[in-house]
């Protein structure tokens, strides 16, 4: 079964980072790129980032410069760092696994989400 397991969500102020991490199978690590999307209520799920078995990383623009996707090999985790957290950012974030069509993921495998919340 392929499971992708998110954590590191929260509610914390305008400002301030959090970190999500997305742990998975070696064979989904080695063999699928991952990313982050968000999905705001009412709104539709967005990408925010991705990056490929080879490390390169891709950001939505309302993200970059404040966000970093990274990879750990030793834990088959993949990070969301997410700085300078503004309420825009309140959402549910999906870890998401599949193959890159240009910049974009297509996916084939979604973890269930975790919330964050960020107050003004």
């Amino acid at each position: 079964q392929m499971q992708l397991v998110e954590s590191g969500g929260g509610l914390v102020q305008a400002g301030d980072s959090l970190r999500l991490s997305c742990a998975t199978s070696r064979f989904i690590f080695e063999n699928y790129a991952m990313g982050w999307y968000h999905q705001a209520p009412g709104k539709e799920r967005e990408e925010v980032a991705t990056i490929t078995n080879g490390g390169s990383a891709n950001y939505a623009d309302s993200v970059k410069r404040r966000f970093t996707i990274s990879r750990d090999i030793a834990k088959n985790t993949v990070y969301l760092q997410m700085n300078n957290l503004i309420p825009e950012d309140t959402a549910v974030y999906y870890c998401a696994a599949g193959g890159m069509i240009g910049p974009t993921l297509k996916v084939d495998y979604w973890g269930r989400g975790t919330q964050v919340t960020v107050s003004s």
